[in-house]
């Protein structure tokens, strides 16, 4: 097995167990154990317990952003807020890890949640410019509002969808039944709040808009000519904008890979 290799299957190993034993209880001859490796071998990657499970939580982050990528490649309209953060909000209930640092679940993460701040405070501050840099693309090709600051409406965005994925948590009870309807409850909450429709109008149109509803994403959408030609106005717009704000996600997904490097044995 090659050396690349071999670190994802530790790092797979490690995923595993801190999901289903926490931090306190991983130690690294389970992980070894688990990964069918010796232990010297998980020390010729990684230092400690700690650097390793702090890749395991860019790992983690790294599918995020690729998917995101690969997504924003395909569709420029992913590139708005409400489409981005429901896919996210998808995606994140398929990497346990990230749940668990977004609930800041101390049964899985104990002391490990802390230290990812203090390893990560750089490479978030990054994250928050390239998401400020997202909002001012978009303003400046009129696809989400201009009538706030642009601060504020990032603080409005993380707000809302770090909200969405706590309430998986704190609502488990009394949400509703589907994961999908949930995600489609924050895609309109976010449409609402910044996104400009297709016909120029602040919203997301009435309160059962699908997400992208209002966008022409398919044959026949819209509500006639005018709607359609906004529609299509609103996909040359985004055509536009996606290249700047898919470079600057490239980019940070570039940064992660050189952190979790940061924390391989050298």
């Amino acid at each position: 097995m090659e050396r690349s290799q071999r670190a994802d299957h530790i790092l797979d190993a490690a995923g595993e167990l801190l999901v289903a034993w926490g931090y306190g209880r991983v130690t690294i001859d389970e992980i070894a154990r688990r990964a069918k490796v010796g232990k010297g071998t998980v020390y010729l990657h990684w230092k400690t317990k700690d650097a390793l499970l702090l890749a395991v939580m860019l790992k983690a982050q790294s599918h995020i952003h690729q998917r995101q990528l690969e997504r924003m490649r395909a569709d420029p309209l992913e590139i708005l807020p409400s489409r981005m953060m429901r896919r996210h909000f998808l995606d994140f209930q398929g990497e346990p890890v990230l749940r668990a640092l977004y609930t800041d679940d101390a049964d899985i993460l104990g002391r490990l949640n802390d230290t990812a701040k203090k390893e990560f405070a750089e490479l978030m501050g990054q994250g928050d410019r390239y998401l400020r840099r997202h909002l001012e693309v978009l303003r400046e090709h009129g696809l989400v509002r201009d009538d706030t600051d642009v601060h504020h409406q990032q603080y409005a965005l993380l707000a809302t969808s770090n909200g969405f994925f706590t309430a998986e948590a704190l609502l488990s009870g009394r949400a509703p039944d589907t994961l999908e309807v949930r995600a489609d409850i924050l895609a309109r909450t976010i449409r609402s709040a910044l996104e400009v429709s297709a016909d120029g109008g602040p919203g997301s149109g009435g309160p059962d808009s699908g997400p992208g509803s209002d966008l022409g994403s398919g044959p026949g959408s819209g509500s006639g000519c005018g709607a359609d030609a906004a529609s299509a106005r609103m996909r040359v717009a985004a055509a536009a904008a996606a290249p700047e704000i898919i470079a600057c996600y490239e980019h940070f997904t570039e940064l992660c890979a050189q952190e979790m490097r940061r924390q391989i044995r050298d």
